[in-house]
């Protein structure tokens, strides 16, 4: 295994939220290739527990898989924010919530064979309501679903999007160790 050199890059589309680029990259092996990666900013992803050890859940429409997820709560780090406050931000407008006690489980790339993503994964306990502030493109609804039966609906295929699965595992994986 060897690192890839750029011999050159391109932007071929910039958005809002995310950029794409073409790099055209020599390998170990002297050959060249090109690669398109998503340049999207890193991430926090929360897995909120309450007193009754019942985790916060956001249903919302997805509409790159065109149906409703049930999804832990994440969002974009802002340029310059720390992830801890960007945690304290997106439950907040996600769930009406504020934590009074924040612990960072680890993180990971979402899909690094084309993006540049990374989660920082944050469990969020000692909950305490605050007004519900859902960002203007945002529609979502917010369930309460004990611990245990979150880790039965990964099973099966209720909760099935690659944050919420490794956000519920890694904690699961992190309680069972303290």
């Amino acid at each position: 295994m060897g690192k890839e050199h750029i011999i050159s890059s391109r932007h071929i589309y910039e958005g809002h939220i995310l950029n794409l680029r073409v790099d055209t990259v020599r390998l170990a092996s002297g050959r060249t290739t090109e690669r398109e990666i998503v340049e999207h900013g890193d991430c926090v992803a929360i897995v909120a527990l309450d007193d009754e050890d019942n985790v916060l859940l956001v249903r919302q429409f997805r509409k790159p898989a065109e149906r409703d997820l049930l999804e832990i709560p994440a969002g974009g780090i802002e340029p310059g924010e720390d992830p801890a406050a960007c945690v304290q931000r997106e439950l907040g407008e996600e769930t009406g919530y504020a934590a009074g006690q924040l612990q960072r489980i680890g993180g990971f790339y979402s899909s690094p064979g084309f993006c540049t993503e990374y989660m920082h994964l944050y469990l969020a306990t000692e909950l305490r309501p605050r007004v519900l502030a859902p960002e203007e493109d945002e529609s979502i609804a917010v369930m309460k679903v004990p611990f245990p039966k979150a880790l039965g609906m990964i099973e099966a295929g209720e909760i099935c999007d690659a944050k919420s699965i490794a956000g519920l595992l890694m904690v699961q994986a992190f309680r069972q160790g303290n």
